[in-house]
């Protein structure tokens, strides 16, 4: 209803802009049709002149591009990083990362694409505009032996610090998760990463 009435004003003012006058319901669209393909052809024709020296780099980039799409061989995936086995997922924003550490222990790491984004004022000299510092979740399970109970570390990642923010013991069995309590002063046992 509300489209209808849109097209039905936009009509109009376009007719009366064009100088076609109503009368008895019968309207003229000889002017208007000659208005409408005047104004295509000067707009398309703005838009198509360009210097030779633009369409010499266009056509320029154009061959490029196409050369390398068609003969430059694909980047096979990533299998592995250091002592981790890569499992990337085509078309997910998430990759994991797996390791068997010793005879019995397993370690699995989700992280995703960035998901999140401050800025921060420039540590240089200049102290002009912002740095843009990003952000990725992580997900780390570590578990021994068939694996019946496990550790799940959630986790904030950014350029220069690792951020446990929640563990959890979890079960197979499907009991539900329960938070690990952390014990006071068991930050002094963590990892300090320079900042």
């Amino acid at each position: 209803m509300f489209m209808a009435a849109f097209l039905r004003a936009s009509r109009k003012s376009l007719l009366s802009f064009c100088g076609i006058q109503f009368s008895h319901g019968q309207h003229s669209s000889l002017n208007c049709s000659k208005f409408i393909c005047q104004f295509s052809r000067t707009h398309a024709s703005e838009a198509t002149q360009k210097s030779p020296f633009e369409s010499n780099i266009l056509r320029i980039l154009r061959n490029e591009i196409e050369y390398q799409s068609d003969y430059a061989p694909p980047h096979p995936p990533v299998t592995q990083f250091n002592t981790f086995m890569v499992e990337d997922r085509p078309g997910e924003q998430w990759i994991t990362l797996r390791r068997k550490f010793g005879s019995d222990e397993h370690i699995k790491i989700e992280a995703t694409m960035f998901d999140g984004s401050i800025t921060v004022p420039k540590s240089s000299d200049e102290n002009i505009g912002e740095d843009v510092r990003l952000h990725i979740s992580v997900l780390v399970d570590i578990w021994k032996g068939q694996g019946n109970e496990f550790l799940e570390f959630v986790c904030s990642a950014w350029p220069n610090s690792l951020e446990i923010q929640k563990v959890y013991i979890l079960r197979n069995d499907g009991s539900p998760a329960q938070p690990y309590m952390v014990p006071n002063g068991f930050e002094q046992w963590l990892p300090r990463w320079p900042k």
